[in-house]
């Protein structure tokens, strides 16, 4: 099961994240954003853990800038990219990175809005739809992931927390690949409760 750890920024707490060797860890690229990366932590990251830039309606260009500055090893939409700026966006980096997608979830949605990702992204990520975009420490009900019939695999994000990790060996779907985890997790935005995240990891 992959573990992505987002919203870091903090050089010291990444640090002590690392030995606990987590598969992504996100760096968020949106203004708004209470975890929002201003300057990238000088801090060498294995290789073997990759660097996820999330990004939210940002123009293709200052992704592109951003991804090869940093030289990260994914990208995560945040906002409402279309499967036509993956594409476009795909042809112009340079450097090959994973694509995320990401869709804000609720007991209502249409998991069909997916399918025109299917073929353009490396995973999606379902998380719950909330006044921001993501980071809002909640849950959606994981039964509506019943409803996801297709075959790119997802993380599961929103309001995930140490008490979860059994409820998370539960889930079976073929698809379900991994975790995304984050405010849950926070002492405050952006700084991460490392035995909180040893203690889920060891769980899961």
């Amino acid at each position: 099961m992959k573990i992505k750890v987002c919203g870091m920024r903090d050089a010291e707490n990444i640090s002590e994240l690392i030995k606990l060797k987590p598969d992504y860890l996100g760096f968020i690229f949106y203004g708004k954003s209470k975890r929002f990366v201003t300057n990238f932590p000088e801090i060498e990251i294995p290789s073997e853990i990759k660097k996820v830039g999330v990004f939210v309606n940002e123009s293709i260009d200052n992704v592109i800038e951003i991804v090869d500055e940093n030289k990260l090893d994914a990208i995560q939409l945040h906002g409402n990219e279309t499967p036509e700026y993956i594409e476009e966006l795909k042809v112009l980096l340079i450097r090959k990175v994973e694509i995320f997608k990401a869709f804000s979830i609720d007991d209502n949605f249409d998991f069909s809005r997916t399918d025109a990702y299917q073929k353009v992204c490396d995973f999606l990520l379902f998380d719950t739809k909330g006044k921001d975009y993501g980071g809002n420490g909640v849950k959606f009900n994981w039964q509506v992931l019943d409803n996801y019939k297709g075959e790119t695999p997802f993380l599961l994000s929103g309001g995930i927390s140490k008490k979860d990790a059994e409820g998370i060996k539960e889930i079976s779907y073929k698809a379900f690949a991994g975790v995304d985890i984050n405010s849950g997790f926070e002492i405050k935005p952006a700084l991460k409760n490392i035995n909180d995240i040893k203690e889920f990891k060891q769980n899961l």
